[in-house]
């Protein structure tokens, strides 16, 4: 079994270096994203709620994240948390059942500020991207997916986003063992990746 680490900061193209490894390593990987992990903020009233930071360390589980890999590590089936951005709030009735697999990708733009998962992890890759691109794309996703406006995604992404990425992501590209340049657009790059896990697999 082979734990990687996919870390990077929002809009990097993290996504589509998961999908892509996971296309060519078919049938053999389980990705844990960070984005199940949040805590659950359902006890919070609406305007608590939208002052929730999602870019800073604090607002991940990172206790049951830990748990959950290291659980996977050892063979056991997870029930991983099924969280909405929406409500801020864990689904109280719904999970996700994950089974074990030879390759475990955990994924997520805050990973690497975390010394206990980073100990689990094998393979730690960092996916780096222009923070222009990076910009567009988060005020698209944020658009589609989070309810915001061109202006409140902007707002957002000078308060939030970009301090956070600076103190806490960025500093933690220094313990990627592979870096990507240019985010998911590298296919170079995710082939020798690919390539590099059939290999470790082999000599696991």
């Amino acid at each position: 079994m082979l734990v990687i680490g996919i870390a990077g900061g929002s809009g990097s193209g993290k996504t589509t270096v998961v999908k892509a490894i996971t296309k060519q390593l078919s049938g053999r990987v389980v990705v844990i994203p960070q984005d199940s992990y949040y805590k659950d903020s359902s006890h919070l009233s609406p305007e608590d709620r939208q002052k929730i930071n999602f870019d800073h360390p604090e607002a991940i589980d990172f206790e049951l994240l830990s748990r959950h890999l290291k659980e996977l590590k050892e063979g056991r089936t997870i029930e991983q948390p099924v969280y909405s951005y929406i409500t801020c709030s864990r689904s109280k009735t719904e999970t996700v059942t994950v089974e074990p697999a030879e390759v475990i990708i955990v994924e997520g733009i805050l990973i690497f500020t975390c010394k206990e998962l980073l100990k689990q992890m094998d393979i730690k890759i960092f996916v780096d991207a222009d923070d222009d691109d990076r910009l567009m794309r988060i005020i698209m996703r944020d658009i589609a997916e989070r309810g915001r406006t061109v202006d409140t995604a902007i707002e957002h992404y000078c308060d939030t986003v970009k301090p956070m990425h600076l103190q806490f992501i960025e500093p933690s590209k220094r313990y990627a063992d592979i870096i990507i340049p240019q985010g998911g657009h590298n296919k170079v790059a995710i082939d020798i990746i690919a390539a590099t896990i059939d290999k470790a697999l082999v000599h696991k």
